[in-house]
């Protein structure tokens, strides 16, 4: 397979397999880095900023970096096709599993009796169970929906029409993280009403979806940069697309 600077031709995702590629280690590195540090600083906070005409309206904190994760998880599925991305999203979901086993260890780890950060320390790393659950059950379901569909879509295009399949696929992907997540998360506790968390999911439903719609041209860009560098230009036509496997 040629890595030059050649343009891109079409290939079976089979044929990724035998492939060795510039950016792959590069994009992936990106995917886990923007999914933990958005899962470990904004996922929990709730704001709110006051819209004319309709008052106080709440939004989660991780809005503006989070979805970057799924930006990038279409560059993914894109130039490498869903088997590579398949295997980025698994390791993602073990660095999230991994990332709240140690909070918890740390947490739980008894402080110094001169050191009086505990209880900041534990607002700050000490998610509950529930949040840990909902995040992981989210960005699994997402993540896959987000890579499928676009696979699927470039199949159906033929490989046009890049800005509705990053697009379409963030409405589903995206939609079912925001659906899954705030309720799994915060349904029924202290300081989130019914209404708040509709409010949180219809904002990062329509936020997300502008998000990514506004970060297109760079979508773009990057896509065939990668394509012209790798030289590939993958398609799934027959790709088993089981989320249960990891082997490409």
């Amino acid at each position: 397979m040629s890595q030059g600077d050649h343009q891109p031709q079409r290939i079976s995702a089979s044929d990724v397999a035998r492939g060795q590629f510039r950016y792959f280690d590069f994009v992936m590195v990106a995917f886990v880095v923007i999914l933990l540090l958005s899962n470990l600083i904004g996922a929990s906070k709730r704001s709110e900023v006051d819209l004319p005409m309709i008052g106080l309206w709440s939004f989660g904190a991780g809005i503006f970096f989070f979805p970057v994760s799924y930006i990038v998880g279409d560059v993914l599925t894109e130039v490498y096709g869903y088997a590579r991305a398949r295997r980025v999203i698994w390791t993602g979901f073990a660095a999230l599993i991994f990332m709240a086993f140690m909070a918890w260890v740390v947490v739980s780890l008894p402080p110094a009796r001169s050191w009086d950060g505990q209880a900041h320390y534990e607002a700050v790393f000490g998610n509950t169970w529930r949040i840990v659950a909902a995040s992981i059950t989210a960005f699994w379901v997402g993540e896959f929906a987000n890579s499928w569909v676009l696979a699927r879509m470039k199949v159906w295009t033929q490989g046009r029409f890049l800005w509705a399949r990053t697009i379409g696929s963030t409405v589903v992907g995206q939609g079912l993280d925001s659906l899954l997540f705030y309720p799994l998360a915060f349904a029924g506790t202290t300081g989130w009403t019914t209404d708040q968390i509709i409010q949180v999911v219809l904002s990062q439903f329509i936020l997300k979806t502008l998000w990514e719609a506004l970060l297109t041209p760079g979508t773009y860009a990057v896509v065939g940069f990668l394509k012209k560098r790798e030289g590939i230009d993958v398609y799934d036509d027959a790709t088993n697309f089981t989320p249960f496997k990891t082997k490409l």
